[in-house]
């Protein structure tokens, strides 16, 4: 059959670029290699480490959180099917949502392995052994990416004992000892989550600091909450072997400077140390799409690869691995290929922690503006001082806002705080339009609010705050 686009993987980027495509007119397939549509994200990724996340802050919260309020609680304890159940629910929620999607849209889904043969056709190889032909006029990439290995260290991952996220977010019980290998967003995510229901969570983690490019400040406060929380930290630390035992797994480290090794035993290892794109089996060697040094397909500023007719977005080109990212290409590239002028803003896409409390960014952050050699101001306002913030016992963290000396136009905001993530917005609107940190501090923000520490923070960017 004869499409205007085919689309390669129903993730975050993939789904939504074949609806949008739909919608402005161009008849449209999706090929998908799981049984159900949404990708990594929606099936084993960011919805159901969300749902475990809400979980276990509400069994944190109820366990020992509540007290100071006036509400006694007794006999709190943890349901681990429940809990399960409730994240499998939402899983199928979500993935149901984009099979609706697509029916509505009259896009067609092929389920199976889509292989790229020549310009303009894909092969499906589906589960029976049958192959399908599908032709295209275009075709577009969006098949994601996988999770890395730790570099230099062969790691036996069976998805049981030592886990990447797939695995992190479906162990049949809460373990007494964790140990996550990378200390970014997906490790302290699964790892705050079991450390919450239980477990003695260590990160092992290659830097300095974590949360790797994340601004400095954040980063420092940020591991300072989750050790208060009951994580432990080995910084500047290569992990060499990882091993299962007849208990569970061991992991060994060494410094990164060297020094002596050490290791430490735990029912589960969470490998997360990134996520490298899935690129195999497409086909892309043989009609000759160029890959870049990191396996990434090669595109121009309009998504499309060497080859014509054959366009790649989200985790498998360059750029941050977000599914809001992905999302935001998806429709940019749906637009251009409907003759409309699809655009990614890439110096405004925001990053979120959804750990408690959570961190967001967006934009520069402070070492990226002074490897730049950028003069700018920096304003820093503290939950500590805020009402709301008060009332809540949210008090931990802070809102920086960083804006260029000259201009006073917003370059970077950070966020950690309760709440983080959808307080970055108003950053990230502000951003989009070319705002200052004078532009923020002057717009009324309801009170009390969490989002007043925004405008508190801007205010000491280009004068004074208020309340400090």
């Amino acid at each position: 059959m004869a499409y205007d686009l085919i689309v390669i993987g129903s993730g975050p980027g993939g789904y939504v670029c074949a609806v949008k495509a739909s919608q402005l007119g161009l008849k449209v397939a999706v090929v998908e290699k799981r049984a159900t549509y949404g990708g990594t994200c929606l099936n084993v990724g960011c919805i159901p480490s969300k749902a475990l996340l809400h979980a276990s802050e509400q069994y944190a919260h109820a366990a020992h959180g509540m007290e100071s309020l006036g509400v006694k609680l007794s006999g709190v304890a943890l349901d681990h099917d429940k809990l399960m159940a409730h994240k499998d629910g939402v899983v199928k929620a979500n993935v149901d949502g984009v099979a609706f999607l697509f029916k509505k849209n009259k896009i067609d889904g092929y389920q199976g392995t889509g292989k790229i043969v020549a310009p303009g056709k894909v092969s499906v190889a589906k589960e029976d052994g049958s192959f399908e032909e599908l032709e295209a006029k275009n075709i577009v990439i969006a098949t994601g990416s996988d999770a890395a290995g730790i570099p230099g260290v062969d790691v036996d991952i069976d998805e049981e004992t030592i886990v990447t996220s797939t695995g992190g977010i479906a162990l049949k019980k809460v373990p007494e000892k964790m140990v996550v290998v990378g200390g970014g967003v997906i490790g302290l995510e699964l790892g705050s989550v079991w450390s919450r229901l239980g477990a003695k969570v260590t990160v092992v983690e290659f830097l300095d600091k974590i949360l790797g490019a994340m601004d400095g400040d954040v980063s420092k406060q940020f591991q300072k909450m989750l050790a208060k929380q009951g994580l432990d930290f080995k910084l500047s630390s290569k992990v060499t072997a990882v091993e299962k035992t007849g208990k569970g797994a061991k992991v060994t480290f060494e410094p990164v400077k060297g020094g002596d090794a050490q290791t430490l035993d735990a029912d589960i290892v969470l490998v997360s140390t990134g996520r490298r794109p899935f690129t195999e089996g497409l086909g892309l060697e043989e009609v000759g799409v160029n890959l870049d040094e990191r396996g990434r397909v090669e595109i121009d500023g309009h998504f499309k690869t060497n080859v014509d007719g054959i366009y790649a977005i989200g985790d498998v080109v360059k750029g941050p691995m977000l599914a809001h990212k992905a999302e935001d290409e998806g429709v940019a590239l749906a637009e251009i290929l409907a003759g409309q002028a699809g655009h990614v803003n890439y110096e405004v896409i925001p990053s979120v922690v959804y750990t408690q409390p959570e961190v967001a960014s967006v934009g520069k952050t402070e070492e990226e503006l002074k490897a730049a050699g950028v003069a700018y101001t920096a304003g820093k306002f503290p939950f500590m001082a805020n009402g709301r913030a008060r009332a809540m016992e949210a008090t931990d963290g802070f809102v920086k806002v960083l804006a260029d000396k000259e201009t006073d136009r917003v370059l970077g905001v950070h966020i950690v705080g309760f709440g983080a993530g959808e307080m970055i917005h108003e950053a990230a609107v502000l951003m989009e339009f070319g705002g200052s940190s004078e532009d923020l501090g002057r717009t009324c923000h309801a009170h009390p609010t969490m989002s007043e520490a925004v405008k508190e923070a801007a205010m000491a960017t280009f004068f004074k705050p208020i309340h400090m």
